[in-house]
C-alpha cells in the first residue's frame, strides 16, 4: 500500500459515516451532515541545543520515520499544551535535559510520513540553552546516539527531516551575523 495525504485517506465522514464524494478536497465537507475538516497542520517543536563551545546537539533516531538519521530533539505539541511547554517536555523526555533559556529561531512547514499517511505539520524551532548539559540520557525507544557537532558537521547532510536542516542553516547564518 502506498502513502497518501490525510485528505485522501478521508473516505467517510467521521461524524455521520457518509462516503466522501470528493476525496482529496480541502476542506472536506460532508454533503449529508455539513461536517467540515480543514486538515490544518499539527504543531511540532525542535530544539537547537548548544553547549559552551557553541556546538549543536544532534540525536540519532531509533525508529521510523527516518530511523538511523539525525535530528534535533523535539516532537509534537500535545493537545492543551503551549508551544513552550511542548518544547521543554519533548527535550526532557528525549534527553533528560532541562531548558534554561530559549529564543524562537524560525518556523517551516513539513510533511510527516507515518503509517502510510502524510500529515501536514508546522515545525517551530528554538535555540536553547540547558541547565544540566552533563546529565544527558537518551530515551532508548526514541534515540540511539547523540553528538555535539561544529557548524561544518557532515552529519547535517544526514538529517531525518528537511525542515531540521533548514533550521540548522538558519541558525548558522544568524549566528555568524551576531
Amino acid at each position: 500500500m502506498t502513502e497518501v495525504a490525510i485528505e485522501l485517506a478521508h473516505r467517510f465522514c467521521p461524524h455521520c459515516g457518509t462516503p466522501n464524494a470528493n476525496p482529496g478536497s480541502i476542506p472536506f465537507r460532508c454533503e449529508a451532515c455539513g461536517f467540515a475538516n480543514f486538515f490544518g497542520p499539527c504543531g511540532a517543536v525542535g530544539a537547537l541545543v548548544t553547549n559552551e563551545q557553541n556546538q549543536l546537539l544532534l540525536v540519532r533516531r531509533a525508529r521510523d520515520p527516518e530511523r538511523g538519521k539525525w535530528g534535533l530533539p523535539g516532537g509534537f505539541v500535545d493537545r492543551g499544551e503551549t508551544i513552550e511547554q511542548a518544547l521543554a517536555r519533548e527535550v526532557f523526555e528525549e534527553t533528560r535535559l532541562r531548558i534554561s533559556t530559549y529564543d524562537f529561531l524560525m518556523s517551516h512547514p513539513n510533511n510527516y510520513h507515518y503509517g502510510r499517511i502524510i500529515v501536514a505539520v508546522i515545525d517551530m524551532f528554538f535555540v536553547c540553552n540547558v541547565s544540566n548539559a552533563a546529565e544527558i540520557a537518551l530515551q532508548a525507544s526514541e534515540l540511539t546516539e547523540f553528538r555535539y557537532v561544529d557548524k561544518d558537521s557532515p552529519l547535517f547532510d544526514q538529517m531525518a527531516f528537511p525542515s531540521n536542516r533548514l533550521a540548522i542553516d538558519h541558525w548558522i547564518a544568524s549566528d555568524s551575523t551576531d
